[in-house]
């Protein structure tokens, strides 16, 4: 990250990204109800959880060092750890 943001705008930042993956998921939620893609708009949907899960960890976050497992697992396409090459 380059330079220093105050932990203020770390908070409002977080707090614009939760809304607009919350905005995400209702769209995803409308398009299951009314699309044929159902599965894939669900399986967008579960991606949008993880996010805001890993948002309200990064608010929840003492220090600002990284996390022991700092890697963005959650948007791997299976929902697990990649595999090397993935």
């Amino acid at each position: 990250m380059p330079g220093r943001v105050s932990a203020d705008e770390r908070a409002r930042w977080l707090a614009e990204l939760a809304d607009a993956l919350e905005q995400a998921q209702k769209l995803a939620w409308q398009l299951a109800q009314s699309s044929g893609k159902r599965n894939e708009a669900m399986a967008l949907y579960g991606r949008l959880e993880a996010a805001l899960q890993e948002i309200e960890a990064l608010r929840n976050a003492r220090s600002t060092g990284p996390r022991a497992e700092s890697g963005p697992y959650w948007t791997h396409r299976s929902g697990g750890r990649p595999k090397p090459g993935d």
